[in-house]
C-alpha cells in the first residue's frame, strides 16, 4: 500500500497574522491552536507577529505566517495573480446572502458578485489582506 500525506493545513502569508487570524476566526467560527489566543489588551503578542494556527472541530485548520510585504492581489486583472484560495460553501442562497453580510462587516471586499447565477450562486471576496476566497452555494456532498 502506498503512503499518501495528508493535507494538514492551509497557510496564509500576511503582514498582519493577529489580524488576518482575528478576521477568519470571526468569519469561520474556527478556534485558536492552545497557546494561539490573543494576549490581554496592552500584553505583548510574539505569536501574533510569526505564526498562529486556527483549528476547526472538523479537522481543517488555517494558519497564518508573518511576512514583512506582500504584493496585494489583483485578480481577476493586473500583475499579481490570486496564487491560491479558498472555497467555502453554504446550503442556500439565503445562507450566502447572510454569510455575504457576515464577510462585509467583517472587513471583507467584494471582488466578484454572481449571487444570481441559477447554477452556482457564489461571491468573490478578498480577505482583509487581499487574500482572494469564494462562497457559493453547494448542495451536501453525497
Amino acid at each position: 500500500m502506498e503512503t499518501v500525506p495528508k493535507i494538514r493545513q492551509v497557510v496564509l502569508d500576511t503582514t498582519d497574522a493577529r489580524g488576518l487570524a482575528e478576521f477568519y476566526r470571526q468569519f469561520l467560527a474556527l478556534h485558536y491552536r492552545d497557546g494561539d489566543e490573543p494576549p490581554a489588551p496592552g500584553e505583548p503578542d510574539p505569536r501574533g507577529r510569526d505564526w498562529l494556527v486556527l483549528r476547526n472541530p472538523g479537522g481543517t485548520q488555517v494558519a497564518f505566517q508573518q511576512v514583512d510585504t506582500l504584493p496585494t492581489v489583483t485578480w481577476p486583472d493586473g500583475p499579481h495573480a490570486q496564487q491560491l484560495h479558498l472555497d467555502l460553501t453554504v446550503s442556500t442562497t439565503d445562507e450566502l446572502q447572510a454569510v455575504h453580510e457576515r464577510a462585509l462587516a467583517l472587513g471583507a471586499r467584494m471582488l466578484m458578485d454572481r449571487s444570481a447565477d441559477p447554477q452556482e450562486p457564489l461571491y468573490v471576496y478578498a480577505d482583509p489582506a487581499g487574500h482572494p476566497f469564494c462562497v457559493f452555494v453547494a448542495p451536501p456532498r453525497q
